[in-house]
């Protein structure tokens, strides 16, 4: 990781220079690091100011670590402590540069127009898969991976998850809005979805909501200057679920003859429509086929990105819930910062760990602090 200090000090070039690797903990958060001692006073100055805040959420680690599968030691503690890399962990299981997982190391392709969309298999064998319709309808209220994984007869060793986060987050998201459950939303829900970027090299398992809300057609407007320009306008129809490699299995079957999930006489699926820009410049086009009944943005960065201020007051304005997501604590308590002083308006839905975090840190972060895809959220 970088010196904690590094592009915050002034003065002579020399004596603003790091002189090594970051190997220097700050003795009170333990979540900072800085390459000597002359840097670690020199930035106590801005450091003071979110040591303690850093420290409260270290204490938080082993919570952040807590999944139930039997992959989770490798996917947080020991990538963390650099024994194993994404890269080699994916090697392990024959899954490096392959399909969607590609993208879940630095090896794979960053951009958008390299995602082939009919690249939809898991990789993976049937029984860790959920590759076909559920044996059960979905009656109750998933709180975890762990009731997820056990209502779709997942084995804990299944590494779906590590791609799943994106649909089930969405699903815990609308729960937890709760201005329109399940049961009143008549025959759509809608859902306006900021800013995505790997997203965009994954769409295929956001098939799975199909599974996740019954009954229902799923619209998700993608809305993000990401999205590149020849995709622009772009609608995607899911109406299957991802295979598995199964030769045997039924998805097979179900997707060659084109099968639907039909709800009386009707075909139910998820749409998926790509619209490069800002969510403030197109608002107004898109919701004239689409009022949201709730706005998401995943590993937001509200407190980086200027962008987010006319997006913000806009979303103020239209009186949905607006829900984002961050990679870690620190990176939430900035963004609700930024927000409730952009809107005068305190969090609706204050800062919580999402249990359908991804479940495997994220490399290199800035913070020794541990960093999850879609790790906490909150809402306004």
């Amino acid at each position: 990781m970088e010196c904690a200090a590094k592009g915050s000090i002034r003065g002579s070039r020399s004596s603003s220079k790091c002189i090594g690797p970051a190997t220097r903990r700050c003795g009170h958060c333990g979540a900072v690091a800085y390459c000597s001692v002359s840097h670690q006073i020199a930035h106590w100055s801005f450091h003071k100011e979110e040591c303690e805040r850093l420290e409260q959420h270290m204490r938080l680690v082993d919570a952040l670590h807590d999944f139930p599968f039997t992959f989770s030691m490798e996917s947080t503690i020991q990538i963390c402590e650099k024994k194993i890399t994404r890269c080699s962990f994916l090697m392990k299981r024959n899954l490096h540069q392959v399909g969607m997982w590609n993208y879940e190391c630095k090896c794979g392709a960053s951009d958008s127009s390299n995602y082939s969309r009919t690249d939809n298999s898991w990789s993976l064998p049937s029984d860790s898969s959920p590759c076909c319709e559920p044996l059960v309808p979905l009656s109750k209220r998933l709180n975890n991976w762990e009731d997820y994984y056990e209502w779709r007869c997942l084995p804990l060793y299944s590494l779906v998850s590590l791609l799943l986060h994106w649909p089930l987050t969405l699903y815990h998201v609308f729960q937890l809005t709760k201005s329109r459950p399940i049961s009143e939303v008549h025959d759509k829900v809608h859902i306006h979805y900021l800013g995505p970027e790997r997203e965009l090299l994954q769409l295929s398992v956001f098939a799975e909501l199909q599974a996740l809300f019954p009954g229902l057609e799923v619209n998700i407007e993608l809305i993000g200057p990401a999205i590149p320009q020849f995709r622009d306008g772009e609608k995607i129809d899911l109406r299957s679920y991802c295979n598995c490699f199964g030769e045997g299995c039924s998805c097979k079957f179900g997707n060659e003859n084109a099968s639907q999930v039909v709800s009386n006489g009707k075909p139910l699926g998820v749409t998926l429509k790509l619209h490069k820009g800002f969510y403030h410049d197109l608002y107004g086009d898109i919701v004239k086929d689409s009022f949201p009944h709730f706005v998401f943005a995943a590993n937001a960065g509200v407190a980086v990105y200027s962008s987010w201020l006319p997006t913000i007051e806009l979303i103020k304005e239209m009186d949905v819930p607006a829900i984002f997501t961050d990679y870690c604590e620190e990176a939430a308590n900035l963004a609700a910062s930024c927000i409730s002083t952009m809107t005068g308006r305190p969090l609706t839905i204050p800062i919580q760990l999402n249990p359908f975090r991804q479940p495997m840190v994220v490399e290199d972060s800035a913070l020794i602090l541990p960093c999850y895809s879609n790790c906490f959220l909150f809402g306004m």
